[in-house]
């Protein structure tokens, strides 16, 4: 197949779903990984399509790798957090042995946690401090410390987690969609975020309404991976079994 059959074929792909894989595109174009990754990149550079982490979408369809800082984050939609921070800390009981995402909503159940008789284990430097300063056991993962978030991240940590069996996770997010799931901006936190929901019983994403429609660069878990705790779901995401909203 010539080079502009398959720049045809991707950005039609791309008008229909918005976004590919490039698992994906190598099925359907019959080409090898590398071909298909020259193809998205030089569509990239032509300015037709926008390359992602594993894919591309289209020009038209929201993706960003920025990241707030926690600072910055942590001001935004603040009430509706809380309400969710409340309810996924009501979640938890004695016997569970949890794992607790960085991130500010996450962060926000440790106000509601006071007497939790729980173990828990997190990669946030924050959270594991207020737990202990709480009298609550906590487990502190190690690894690389990343600045903007906070968060303890690379292979170390990832190893870790492995070890461990939770009854119940909770995670925060930079976006959600459909197909492209529950996405963040790092690659490195996107790794530790998956590693840590395969090894929960029960998974649960802490978001706000804002969240959803939204797209970041790297996706670390499926759409229905999840159970969605939100304090509004959106008009297209009514009929999702897998959100429950908030009061």
């Amino acid at each position: 197949m010539l080079t502009e059959q398959r720049f045809d074929i991707i950005l039609k792909l791309l008008e229909e779903k918005k976004s590919v894989t490039v698992t994906e595109l190598r099925e359907l174009l019959d080409a090898s990984e590398s071909t298909v990754r020259r193809d998205i990149t030089a569509l990239d550079k032509a300015g037709k399509l926008t390359k992602v982490f594993g894919g591309a979408v289209a020009l038209n369809h929201k993706v960003t790798a920025y990241e707030p800082t926690v600072a910055q984050k942590s001001e935004l939609n603040k009430e509706e957090k809380q309400r969710i921070a409340k309810y996924a800390a009501s979640l938890i009981t004695p016997d569970d042995f949890v794992y607790l995402d960085a991130g500010t909503t996450t962060g926000l159940m440790l106000e509601y946690l006071a007497g939790v008789r729980a173990a828990f284990v997190t990669n946030a430097v924050s959270h594991a401090q207020t737990l202990a300063k709480m009298g609550i056991r906590v487990y502190l993962i190690g690894g690389e410390l990343k600045s903007s978030t906070e968060a303890v991240v690379g292979s170390q940590a990832m190893q870790m987690i492995q070890m461990y069996h939770f009854t119940k996770g909770f995670f925060g997010t930079n976006g959600i969609t459909r197909r492209e799931g529950f996405t963040t901006p790092d690659t490195s936190e996107a790794i530790v975020k998956s590693t840590a929901m395969k090894q929960c019983k029960d998974v649960y994403i802490l978001t706000d309404k804002s969240k959803f429609g939204e797209v970041s660069s790297v996706t670390f878990g499926g759409f229905t991976d999840a159970k969605i705790l939100t304090e509004e779901i959106p008009e297209e995401y009514q009929d999702s079994k897998n959100i429950l909203k908030v009061e």
